[in-house]
């Protein structure tokens, strides 16, 4: 930001790229950069020392929401990084879904690693109400409305690469903004990465929402032919998983129950 009014002032208004300093001969009248002024180069010295002193102070709100949309798309659509970070507005299309009338988003994206000459299936998303802080269509809608408020024409990407001071432009800034996240929760962040997400979606489709390796397969946009089996299997399992029920308990008839399924309300271990 502090760039951008120096290049304003120095360019359009030709003061140039010289220091904000009053005039020698001239007591009351200053020349120079304004933006480069040691008023301005306090003020941002005390911002980095306040970002320092507040860690859970590292971004604003609305880096906040963008990057809560990217967690849910990364995760839930099984998307690397990059290949989010590359989607823009002209890819999502808000539907209605006219057989149950229900709104949907439908996701279409420019660029798969798997799929480098097209032929890309679309991801429709729904509403999820039972897990609203996982709902990806909410998230969806939030994000657009904060970014119309800021932008008239959505015709860019969808995740900016900079808010304000900060930047999720490099893989090395987002891990940083997905650490920080972590650190705000009191998880340690050493084992995660950019791929977590990707990860952590298989593990939630097929141990939460019960979908077959084949419907996850085809949802990732693996290889159909199953040529590498094992790219599915390293993402189901991980030396930091947390274990899911205790050994004992896995032939035990009379086991503890689950937590309640939300559509049939059942605590048995059968899905």
């Amino acid at each position: 930001m502090r760039a951008a009014i120096s290049h304003k002032f120095g360019r359009d208004y030709q003061l140039g790229t010289q220091p904000w300093l009053e005039h020698p001969a001239k007591p009351g009248i200053f020349i120079g950069n304004p933006s480069l002024s040691v008023t301005i180069s306090q003020y941002m010295v005390s911002l980095r020392r306040r970002k320092a002193e507040n860690p859970s102070e590292w971004a604003g709100f609305l880096l906040r929401e963008m990057l809560y949309l990217l967690y849910l798309l990364s995760m839930l659509c099984l998307l690397r990084y990059d290949e989010a970070l590359r989607i823009t507005w002209a890819n999502v299309t808000f539907q209605v879904s006219y057989q149950s009338a229900q709104f949907r988003v439908k996701l279409e994206l420019p660029f798969r690693k798997t799929h480098q000459y097209g032929g890309i299936a679309p991801f429709y998303i729904y509403a999820d109400p039972d897990r609203p802080w996982m709902c990806l269509l909410r998230a969806f809608t939030i994000w657009w409305l904060l970014a119309h408020e800021r932008h008239r024409e959505l015709n860019g990407f969808i995740f900016r690469k900079k808010i304000g001071v900060d930047s999720i432009s490099t893989s090395d800034s987002f891990l940083e903004c997905f650490r920080n996240n972590l650190l705000n929760i009191n998880i340690d962040p050493r084992p995660y990465g950019t791929h977590s997400f990707r990860r952590g979606g298989c593990q939630f489709l097929h141990t939460v929402r019960g979908w077959s390796f084949r419907k996850i397969c085809d949802w990732g946009g693996w290889a159909e032919n199953f040529d590498n089996p094992g790219t599915i299997f390293k993402y189901l399992l991980s030396w930091n998983d947390n274990p899911a029920e205790a050994r004992e308990h896995y032939m035990n008839p009379n086991r503890p129950g689950c937590d309640p399924c939300y559509s049939c309300g059942r605590t048995c271990h059968c899905g």
